[in-house]
C-alpha cells in the first residue's frame, strides 16, 4: 500500500504536468495570435508549425498523465482486491474453526446425553428389579413365618438398594436436565452468532 506522503507528491506532480500542458497550449495560442496580427505569411506559417509542436507536446504530457493515473488506479484496485481476498480467507478460516468447535461441542453433548440416558435406563431397570424383589420378599414373609428373620434382612437390603437406586435416578435426571440445557444453548449459539 502506498504511504500517505506519496499521494500528495504525486498530486503535485500531476498538477505541474497539467499546468505545463495548459501553458504550452496558451503559448501556442499567443504565437498564432501574434503572427496573425503581424500579417506576415512566413510568420503565420512558422507560428502554425510552432503551435502544432506545442499542442503535440501538450497532448503528449496530458496522455502521459492519463496513463499514469490509470496505472495508479489499477495498482490501487489490485491492492484492494488482494486485501479483500486476504480478509475473505481469514474470515473463511475463522468460520471453519468456529464450525469445527461448535460441531465438536455438539457431538460431546450428544454423547453425554446418550450416556446419561443409558444410565437412567439402567437405573430404572434396577429400580424395577428392586421393587419386584421387595414385593417378592414381602409375599414370602407372609407365607413363611419360619424364615421371617432371613427374609426380613433380604427385604432391608432390597429397600436400601431401592433407595440408592431412587437417589441415583434423581441424580441422573438432574444431570440430564443440565446437559440438555447446555446442549440447547449450544444449538442456539450459532443462530445468534450469525443473526
Amino acid at each position: 500500500m502506498t504511504s500517505p506522503s506519496a499521494r500528495p507528491s504525486r498530486r503535485r506532480q500531476r498538477s505541474t504536468r497539467l499546468l505545463t500542458a495548459s501553458l504550452l497550449i496558451l503559448g501556442a495560442a499567443l504565437v498564432v495570435a501574434t503572427a496573425a496580427l503581424t500579417g506576415s505569411l512566413t510568420l503565420t506559417v512558422l507560428a502554425g508549425v510552432a503551435a502544432t509542436a506545442l499542442g503535440a507536446a501538450a497532448v503528449r504530457i496530458t496522455y502521459a498523465e492519463v496513463v499514469d493515473s490509470r496505472r495508479d488506479a489499477g495498482r490501487d484496485r489490485a491492492e484492494q482486491a488482494q486485501a479483500y481476498r486476504r480478509l475473505a480467507e481469514e474470515r473463511q478460516a475463522e468460520q471453519a474453526i468456529y464450525v469445527a468447535d461448535t460441531s465438536g461441542r455438539l457431538t460431546r453433548h450428544q454423547a453425554t446425553i446418550t450416556r446419561l440416558e443409558e444410565r437412567l435406563a439402567e437405573a430404572a431397570a434396577e429400580l424395577a428389579q428392586a421393587r419386584r424383589e421387595l414385593e417378592s420378599e414381602r409375599n414370602g414373609t407372609r407365607r413363611l413365618t419360619a424364615e421371617r428373620d432371613r427374609l426380613s434382612r433380604s427385604r432391608d437390603d432390597a429397600e436400601e438398594r431401592a433407595a440408592m437406586a431412587i437417589v441415583r435416578v434423581a441424580e441422573l435426571e438432574q444431570e440430564l436436565d443440565v446437559v440438555l440445557s447446555e446442549w440447547r444453548a449450544g444449538q442456539d449459539a450459532p443462530t445468534r452468532k450469525h443473526a
